[in-house]
Parts: structure tokens; sequence; C-alpha cells
């Protein structure tokens, strides 16, 4: 990959200052208000620059010339499932939107394995495949103004029977 990338560049826009893994891949980029988008295999890089994994971007929308993202942050610890609180929305608006729109939503949604809601608790379980790493980790989404002990309690007791299946099924 270093050769290839000498040879022909990263395939990012000029001007993105973002600092690529050796092995991450650019696969879409459109120019916005204060910098990129850049779509990478390991996540979606936003103006600053920083890079969102695509394991913590809860939604993505298109609608008109606007791709609308929704970012989740870590919020704790579950017993081997990980917490996560959504951060605002965050509009860009994309005069040349080329191929964004179709990878960021191909990501999102190809990067979840399997999605349950548990309406009791207030909660969304989501197993999702994170970029660059094996396997997939169960992230617990609570509701706002869902009981979170409730939730996390909840989430390290599913976390430890995906365990035990796991490792019964190697």
């Amino acid at each position: 990959m270093g050769l290839w990338r000498r040879l022909f560049g990263s395939g990012a826009p000029a001007g993105f200052t973002g600092a690529l893994e050796p092995d991450e891949r650019v696969l879409a980029s459109a120019g916005v208000d204060g910098g990129f988008l850049v779509a990478s295999s390991l996540g979606l890089w936003l103006p600053g620059p920083r890079r969102a994994g695509w394991h913590l971007l809860s939604k993505a929308t298109w609608s008109g010339a606007v791709l609308t993202v929704v970012e989740a942050e870590e919020a704790g610890d579950a017993g081997g499932a990980v917490l996560l609180r959504d951060l605002p929305p965050q509009r860009f608006a994309l005069a040349s939107p080329g191929k964004v729109p179709e990878v960021v939503h191909a990501r999102v949604t190809g990067s979840i394995r399997s999605r349950e809601r548990n309406e009791d608790l207030g909660a969304w379980f989501v197993q999702r495949k994170v970029p660059g790493r094996d396997g997939v980790v169960l992230q617990v989404r609570p509701d706002a103004g869902a009981d979170v002990e409730r939730v996390r309690a909840v989430a390290a007791e599913v976390a430890a029977k995906i365990d035990r299946l796991r490792r019964a099924a190697d």
C-alpha cells in the first residue's frame, strides 16, 4: 500500500489535512464549508479534520443537497457492551456530492450485524463491525430519559450471554 500511495497518492482531495492510516483507503470525498467530508475504509472524516469510525455513526440521511450525520460517543462500559450517547446532528451541504451519500449509507448500514429494540428498557441493542478489527462489538444506545443503570445491567447480561455462545461455538 505504501508504494501505491507514493505512486498514485492517497485518493484524498488536494487540501485534505487528515492523517490516513497506512492501510486506509479513500472511497469518496466532497468539499463542504470548513473542509472536506472524506469517506474512507475506516470511517468518515469530518471537517477539522477528524475521523468518526463507521461503527460510531448512528444515522446518516441524504435530503436535497444536505447530508445529515448523527455521531455517537462511547458513554461507558457494561460488561463487554459499550454504552453510546448520540451527539447532536451535523449537517453538511454538498454542492458536488459525488459518491459520498451512497458510500456513507452503505458503510453505516453495512457495519450493522444485528439490531434489536427493547421497548421495556427504552434502548437499542446493536452488534456492529468495527473497521480494522476482527469480530463485532455490542453497542447499547439508551433513549433519552431511560434508566441508564438498568440499561447497563441488562446490557452486561446480554454481553455475557453472547460471549458464552461464541465460546461454545468455537
